[in-house]
């Protein structure tokens, strides 16, 4: 099973588009949240994932948006209120079965309170040998993670809408993930320039 993902949209369409030609056909495909900048919501990324079939969990920047906080970005006279409903109807983390195994999807720990940005020295990653998972996908750092600890693998995509980071040249990213082989290649590439694009095996 090929699997799709992508993270921290931050509404960046051009940036979305770009990963969703670039990635091709997948069996599924992964957001692990804020599809929205805070107080700036997107009918065009929000779209494109809903017309992808994207399954999607809510980020920060989400459920700001999403809050009391974000009524007047979210009620201005160009958005769409169906668009908006759908980005409220997703769940703030969700375990998936894929191809016999299964996936949890989150936007940043899986650990309350939920919000701590995971890198290869956090603590709450060396927790995650306790989860009852193969695959934990989430984002939020904007930098590419992939890294066995214990039974699962953990795989953070990058950014497709805020390039941060240093690793790659601060380029944009996305991943893929083959179930039958437990690889997963990250993509980089740039929407002004394409031939500074590059594949690697994570």
């Amino acid at each position: 099973m090929r699997i799709g993902v992508i993270s921290d949209i931050h509404g960046n369409v051009a940036g979305l588009g770009r990963a969703l030609e670039r990635m091709g056909d997948v069996d599924e495909l992964l957001c692990a949240g804020d599809v929205v900048e805070q107080f700036r919501f997107s009918n065009e990324a929000v779209a494109l994932l809903r017309e992808r079939g994207a399954r999607c969990v809510l980020g920060n920047h989400d459920l700001v948006l999403l809050s009391p906080h974000g009524e007047r970005a979210r009620s201005a006279a160009h958005i769409d209120p169906n668009l908006v409903q759908w980005l409220a109807e997703q769940p703030t983390s969700l375990e998936l079965d894929v191809d016999g195994k299964r996936l949890l999807l989150t936007h940043a720990s899986p650990f309350a309170p939920y919000t701590e940005y995971i890198y290869p020295h956090s603590p709450d990653l060396q927790r995650m040998q306790g989860l009852d998972v193969d695959y934990v996908v989430l984002g939020h750092t904007h930098v590419q993670m992939v890294k066995r600890v214990g039974r699962p693998l953990v795989i953070n995509p990058g950014s497709v809408g805020q390039a941060r980071d240093h690793s790659n040249g601060r380029q944009l990213s996305y991943a893929v993930l083959d179930t039958a082989s437990d690889e997963v290649v990250i993509e980089d590439y740039l929407v002004e320039s394409e031939p500074a694009a590059s594949a690697n095996s994570r």
